[in-house]
């Protein structure tokens, strides 16, 4: 993998976080009532444009939402983000956490009877790594090996005691598929709860249970996730039982579907933070003083109420409360006349224009709202809306002042977070401490969770005090399902599973 497709993968596994107008029939248990009929239908907020889990869309939202239920991990988060066990029913660090073994559960079987083995575990590293997806940024260099029939071990360059974290992401498919062949994912064989019945890609994906998975069998007879891009359909359709739950849904939305007796609504935490990160790289944004400042100078707690009331809430730290290393930071207070003060005595030229860089029209409001609060103590920020591929290339090339970003943590470990993006070798805010360094490389290295999270807060403790970004919303992701829903479980990433669920006709 070259350095620049390595930054492109990592930018992309690193901005994922939520997934999801088929005329067939559909919804299921909802509309019915009856608890005999297990056929569910859900709508996210991402379409499933690929079942391939190692390629170009593997660390898309909807290519992971069905990937879960396809594919199996080694090790996947369970809605806590604590790492438990899938393919692997045991797994230990090597003496300095640069080597990870993983021991396979026996008796694990593909959808099509077929054993999985080692062969097969590595086979699939060897294929995501070769495809150079997204998901491959997490491992450069790492090289996986079987010692046994029943054993694999991943080795890394150098201690990454994240593995385990980043681990759930990848997963396992048939040794025998190559990385040519995609007629293999028109109908898979996995050893997940499930199996495909139909996949249109951005349409619809059916699945049926798995006879042979090795865990609980699903208790739904069938689920059907679809892709409903208008909003106001997606919510007819739930309201009307066509569609048995969905999820990111925006605030506006939210009182009129609480509403609806037959509905739950919930929102919970995600592992993603709006992060607006400054170039520290130029002359006018060089020193904490400015950065603060300028974040000083916006009321976000005003925009948050205003565009974000139930699914924002003012951030604490540079990483979300789900994720491991996670550490409260002292808010940054709102006042504009300190502010412009600041920024007077730091001898900041208010006739130069700050380039404030975003992607996605759902953001356009913050955005603009930010803009418009650093306009008033006559800070001018240019607002530049980009195309994903054009942020993204500009993104890694520094061409900006200012960049927003939601930026989620899937892997809910401050490594894929902190640790890959604010190391001065990141080159990724053109902000470099080489105490943050020896920091954020102590954490990766520790196998004890306990000191890996305080290593984490005290680099977010000089993160924030730096201002490296402004840190200003925690996101919050809304459900809403009906309530003859049994089981069903909010998911901070926008990956719900749906295999423990089945409906009861309350």
């Amino acid at each position: 993998m070259t350095e620049s497709r390595k930054k492109v993968a990592l930018v992309a596994a690193a901005a994922v976080l939520l997934a999801g107008c088929s005329t067939t029939t559909g919804g299921g248990g909802g509309g019915s009532g009856d608890p005999t009929d297990q056929d569910l239908t859900a709508a996210g907020t991402y379409p499933v444009e690929s079942l391939d889990p190692h390629g170009a869309q593997g660390a898309s939202t909807g290519t992971q939402l069905a990937a879960q239920a396809i594919f199996s991990r080694l090790v996947r988060p369970d809605a806590d983000g604590k790492v438990t066990g899938d393919l692997a029913e045991r797994w230990a660090p090597g003496a300095t956490a640069a080597t990870w073994n993983f021991t396979l559960r026996k008796g694990v079987t593909f959808s099509d009877g077929k054993p999985v083995t080692a062969a097969d575990v590595v086979a699939s590293f060897d294929r995501m790594m070769t495809l150079d997806g997204p998901n491959a940024g997490n491992f450069p260099d790492y090289t996986m090996t079987a010692p046994a029939a029943d054993e694999v071990t991943l080795t890394a360059p150098a201690p990454d005691a994240s593995i385990p974290r980043k681990l759930g992401l990848f997963y396992v498919i048939p040794a025998s598929v190559t990385a040519t062949d995609t007629a293999f994912f028109e109908k898979p064989v996995g050893s997940g709860p499930f199996t495909v019945d139909r996949f249109a890609p951005s349409e619809v994906l059916a699945l049926s249970p798995n006879a042979k998975y090795w865990g609980d069998k699903p208790r739904l007879s069938h689920v059907e996730i679809r892709n409903i891009p208008d909003l106001s359909a997606r919510l007819t359709a739930l309201r009307t039982g066509e569609v048995d739950v969905v999820w990111g849904i925006p605030d506006d939305q939210l009182s009129v579907l609480r509403d609806e007796d037959s509905l739950t609504v919930e929102t919970v935490p995600s592992t993603a933070v709006f992060t607006m990160w400054f170039n520290s790289s130029i002359p006018a944004l060089a020193t904490p003083q400015v950065r603060r400042a300028l974040w000083q100078a916006v009321d976000f707690t005003t925009i948050i109420k205003s565009l974000y009331p139930e699914t924002g809430a003012p951030a604490d730290a540079p990483v979300a409360p789900p994720v491991l290393g996670y550490a409260k930071q002292k808010p940054v207070t709102f006042d504009a006349a300190a502010a412009k003060t600041a920024l007077q005595n730091a001898g900041f030229d208010f006739g130069q224009k700050l380039r404030l860089q975003f992607s996605d029209a759902e953001f356009r409001p913050f955005v603009q709202a930010v803009a418009s609060g650093l306009a008033e103590i006559g800070v001018q920020a240019e607002v530049l809306e980009k195309e994903k591929a054009v942020f993204t290339e500009d993104l890694i090339a520094l061409n900006w002042d200012i960049n927003f970003q939601q930026l989620a943590t899937p892997t809910y470990d401050a490594a894929s977070n902190l640790g890959r993006l604010y190391p001065c070798a990141a080159k990724r805010t053109g902000y470099c401490n080489p105490e943050l360094d020896s920091l954020l490389a102590k954490a990766g290295a520790s196998a004890d969770e306990k000191e890996r999270a305080d290593l984490y807060g005290q680099a977010s403790e000089i993160i924030w005090r730096d201002a490296v970004g402004m840190y200003p919303m925690a996101v919050k992701l809304a459900y809403a399902w009906h309530k003859g829903l049994d089981g069903f479980t909010p998911e901070p990433s926008g990956l719900p599973d749906f295999a423990g669920v089945r409906f009861t006709g309350a």
